[in-house]
């Protein structure tokens, strides 16, 4: 019982510091100037994305000095979790939004998005998952894995280059207030500089509380903690920010929705991995690589549909809801 209350309590604390956090950043990013795709595709994108990705950051910390497997099969199975986790259930809960708000959309169940951006997302996750995974399944030396991971952040600062670039349409404003500043003026800029701080620091004790709490249930109960880290973890953090782009979505704000989901997408396929890839030995076994499998599928997919020339209506997005449910049904029968 005390596990779970620590797992929800850790969790929570988690979600509740992304909040602050992406509230803090987007400010801070208008400040500095940085454009409205910096801080639209790629800092809200980054700040919906880093609950997820201090557990496995957490994780392999734990191992390096520890030692235990468990603590290294939670950070991989936590960096596999989140681009599966978005590009199967989010993309089924951003679809089942359509359908429910279709009657008040202006564009009823018809989902409009900016397809040039949403095409390049797609095709950098896909090229970046493939890779990752193609080297957790190869016998691979360490240097060809380090070599690797490199790559992937530098490819990533590559795709900043071109969000920031390439610009777009804005379509959310920044927010007004800063949310722990208690006066209705604007706060300083050191205000806002040590919120962000703050809270990412209270992401990182959340983090290390989960990821001891997915310990202990995976020897109560008998499961892999890699398995828990994979399902649970983005359940608990990734999803419940993914539900901005409900909100996004009624209110018609398509490209932002889809862009929260893909540009987060591209993010967790590349840093995180990368992460995997230069400090765990990243052997995937057969449950991550059905994972890896799905996402790439429902990745593949989405990319399919923004290739058409016919538009994308709610009920497509629904498919993302079959993969998930087919890997969780996976699951369920390696456990028993």
């Amino acid at each position: 019982m005390l596990t779970i209350i620590e797992l929800v309590l850790s969790a929570a604390a988690i979600v509740v510091a992304a909040a602050l956090f992406t509230n803090a950043i987007e400010i801070l990013g208008e400040r500095l100037n940085l454009g409205e795709g910096a801080v639209g595709s790629v800092l809200a994108a980054v700040g919906t994305a880093l609950p997820e990705t201090m557990i496995p950051v957490v994780a392999i910390v734990a191992s390096l000095f520890t030692g235990t497997s468990a603590a290294g099969e939670i950070g991989v199975g936590a960096i596999l979790g989140a681009p599966f986790l978005l590009a199967t259930l989010a993309m089924f809960v951003a679809g089942v939004a359509v359908l429910v708000y279709r009657r008040r959309r202006e564009s009823g169940d018809t989902v409009t998005v900016d397809e040039g951006t949403a095409k390049r997302d797609m095709l950098y996750f896909l090229a970046f998952f493939s890779l990752g995974a193609a080297t957790g399944i190869l016998p691979l030396p360490f240097y060809a894995k380090v070599v690797l991971a490199v790559g992937l952040v530098v490819a990533y600062a590559f795709f900043i280059r071109q969000t920031i670039k390439s610009g777009g349409e804005k379509e959310e404003e920044p927010p007004e207030k800063l949310t722990l500043w208690p006066s209705s003026s604007g706060a300083p800029t050191w205000a806002v500089a040590a919120q962000v701080v703050g809270t990412i620091a209270m992401m990182a004790v959340g983090a290390h509380f989960f990821v001891s709490a997915v310990e202990h249930l995976s020897k109560s109960v008998g499961v892999p903690a890699g398995l828990i880290a994979l399902v649970l973890a983005p359940l608990a953090t990734e999803l419940p920010e993914k539900f901005n782009s409900v909100i996004w979505l009624r209110g018609n704000k398509d490209t932002l929705a889809l862009g929260n989901i893909t540009g987060a997408m591209v993010f967790q396929s590349s840093v995180p991995v990368a992460l995997g890839l230069a400090f765990t030995d990243w052997t995937l076994d057969w449950l991550n690589i059905l994972s890896v499998a799905l996402a790439l599928l429902g990745g593949g997919y989405l990319y399919v549909l923004l290739r058409r020339k016919k538009a994308i209506e709610g009920e497509h997005l629904l498919v993302g809801g079959v993969l998930y449910a087919a890997f969780v049904v996976a699951a369920i029968w390696s456990i028993l």
